[in-house]
């Protein structure tokens, strides 16, 4: 069938109880209305509500898709617990001459599919919370994806550029070495996440394989993923998250019946991820019009270059007074009328307040969690579409899989190779989301957890509960 522009109000995916767009634009330029309660001139203020953790959000997620598929109680007890909580103290000398410490997590949700697997961020928000439901997310996309991997995440409560590259250089190893076995290579194998990259990997792994005997070395240089080529990195995976999440937009334009060539994109994130995103959606055709970081938002209609912004970022250290677009403030950049929103930085970014704000069609999540319950709700009601996370994103622990492959073998792939085996992965795992969210009737995130956890729940059964 011949593609159609995208155009016009968004409707909901299959599956998605069979909701369309409610209402047209209004006279802000926002697809959809708020809820009556906040449209209402004679409300009155209530009381601030309590907002729920990243991690009780995870778990809202998680009861709604056990509820519906009926997941065995013994089995929906183990899940819904994490294995293991390590946090370790750490005293790092300075460059003053004085001592710091700091403190590092290491959480281990689930290691029934094979080795705990999950980044680590660099981050001032860092804590057991955030942590604890970054592992559990890791669980659910290495299940969706079938690779052999289990869930988990760690990190540092530090903004990185507070420190040089030296001290930088030492807090990693002595984070490194503090986790001691806690990770490994056929037990937990960290890669980089926020604010970490193929340099912090390579400072963990030399650091991990001065601690082992040297006859013992080279058999373990997989102890972490998203290394340096010449370190036994794998070509692709710098653009794996980013190419995952356009390998599934492109499917999902395909379902859609739909073209990307001429689509417009807004991206929240400009690092890693947000980036290559750009960069790989762009040369399909589709044309990025509007880009916030930490440091502000900027627009240009007309189109943005993403190499041309990258270069920028890169210089000037945020998209924030790029010459070639104009200012937009965080309520603008979230009205802006596009196709496709990727967020791609923090989460919780999409709530009952903002999701009414949004002009798109769909939002194909880059990032973990930027969508909250009460968000997702409004999304839904709207009939915007939504990649949930934990399909969207899988990107990284898939290459990071292949990574680990080529290390074992002692193989080296070609970039070629590993992008069609990537989209291969992901193209697979959005076709079994895609069927159970129609079989099931539901929303596409619930139709995710529940392709992850049918296969947890079939691993328990064969296995059963020792003892």
């Amino acid at each position: 069938m011949a593609s159609k522009p995208l155009t016009g109000a968004p409707s909901s995916m299959v599956g998605d109880n069979g909701r369309k767009a409610i209402s047209t634009p209004n006279d802000r330029g926002v697809v959809g209305s708020r809820p009556p309660s906040m449209e209402s001139s004679n409300s009155q203020p209530s009381a601030p509500v309590k907002r729920k953790s990243v991690y009780e959000n995870v778990m809202a997620q998680f009861d709604k898709a056990a509820d519906l598929m009926h997941l065995d109680a013994n089995i929906r007890k183990i899940l819904a617990k994490t294995e293991n909580e390590i946090s370790v103290n750490f005293p790092v000398k300075m460059h003053t001459g004085q001592v710091e410490m700091f403190t590092g997590y290491r959480i281990q949700h689930n290691d029934a599919l094979g080795p705990f697997k999950g980044g680590l961020r660099y981050h001032p928000s860092v804590d057991r919370d955030e942590v604890r439901a970054l592992a559990a997310w890791m669980t659910w996309k290495a299940a969706i994806a079938e690779i052999p991997f289990g869930g988990a995440k760690g990190g540092l409560q530090i903004d990185p550029s507070d420190y040089s590259a030296a001290e930088l250089e030492r807090i990693t190893r002595r984070f490194a070495y503090a986790l001691g076995d806690n990770i490994g290579p056929e037990y937990d194998i960290p890669a980089p996440d926020v604010n970490t990259n193929s340099q912090i990997m390579a400072w963990i792994q030399d650091t991990y394989l001065s601690t082992i005997s040297p006859h013992e070395r080279h058999r373990n240089i997989h102890v972490v993923t998203g290394k340096p080529v010449v370190s036994g990195g794998s070509l692709g995976r710098d653009k794996a998250t980013g190419q995952g999440v356009v390998f599934t937009i492109e499917q999902w334009a395909e379902h859609r019946e739909v073209s990307l060539e001429g689509a417009t994109f807004i991206v929240q994130g400009f690092g890693n991820v947000g980036s290559w995103a750009s960069r790989l959606l762009t040369q399909l055709g589709a044309k990025l019009i509007a880009v916030e970081d930490a440091t502000g938002g900027i627009r240009n209609r007309d189109g943005i270059n993403p190499d041309d912004l990258l270069e920028y970022v890169h210089t000037h250290g945020g998209v924030r007074k790029y010459p070639k677009g104009e200012f937009v403030d965080h309520i603008m950049f979230l009205r802006t009328e596009a196709d496709v929103f990727i967020p791609a930085a923090l989460g919780n970014q999409i709530t009952a307040e903002t999701a009414p704000w949004l002009n798109v069609r769909l939002v194909a999540e880059g990032a973990n969690g930027p969508t909250t319950p009460e968000g997702d709700a409004v999304l839904q009601q709207r009939g915007i579409d939504v990649i949930p996370d934990i399909l969207c994103n899988t990107g990284g622990v898939i290459v990071s899989y292949f990574e680990g492959l080529q290390n074992k073998r002692k193989e080296f792939w070609d970039l070629e190779e590993v992008d069609r085996k990537l989209r291969k992965k992901i193209t697979s795992a959005y076709k079994r989301v895609y069927d159970v969210a129609t079989e099931k009737k539901t929303d596409w995130r619930t139709a995710a957890y529940i392709v992850a956890l049918s296969r947890l729940e079939m691993v328990y059964k064969d296995r059963g509960i020792f003892p």
